[in-house]
């Protein structure tokens, strides 16, 4: 069984989440990502995460499979509501529901959320992994600029 570990964003090698964050495959996945993400844009996306960590105590963290990098995500603040995001290196992909429940077990049982909520573009149309998981479609918002669809699964419906 593979070692999954959670890290702060802090704990690892700059160059790794810079690469992740810059392949092609996870790009697609991302509208809110344009422009290079070089070494300035990376300190900038690891102190707002970070920064959650400082305000409200919880935050994205950085995992690890086995000793390598695999992606970060986690639950943050967005605006009134709980987002969960997971982001992995295609190597990984086949990881992320595993990953998910360590996230979902930590925002529902841990910090004791009512709800989380998945963004995704809505030209991710491939989404009956999030219904079997019980997410439910939940209406549309904009995050700069950027229509997304909003999928919320609430606490009791995990439990």
């Amino acid at each position: 069984m593979a070692q999954i570990v959670f890290k702060r964003l802090t704990e690892i090698e700059k160059h790794e989440l810079i690469d992740l964050m810059n392949h092609p495959l996870v790009r697609r996945q991302m509208p809110l990502l344009s422009g290079d993400f070089d070494e300035t844009a990376c300190d900038r996306f690891i102190a707002a995460k970070e920064k959650f960590w400082a305000e409200h105590g919880y935050g994205p963290w950085a995992f690890s499979i086995d000793g390598e990098f695999a992606g970060w995500g986690g639950v943050q603040p967005e605006y009134d509501i709980v987002d969960l995001a997971l982001v992995l290196h295609p190597k990984f992909w086949g990881m992320g529901k595993v990953i998910y429940h360590k996230i979902i077990h930590f925002a529902f049982i841990q910090m004791g959320f009512p709800s989380v909520t998945i963004l995704f573009p809505p030209t991710r149309t491939r989404v009956q992994g999030l219904t079997k998981l019980g997410f439910q479609e939940d209406g549309t918002t904009y995050v700069d600029n950027e229509k997304f669809v909003r999928y919320t699964l609430r606490n009791e419906q995990y439990i």
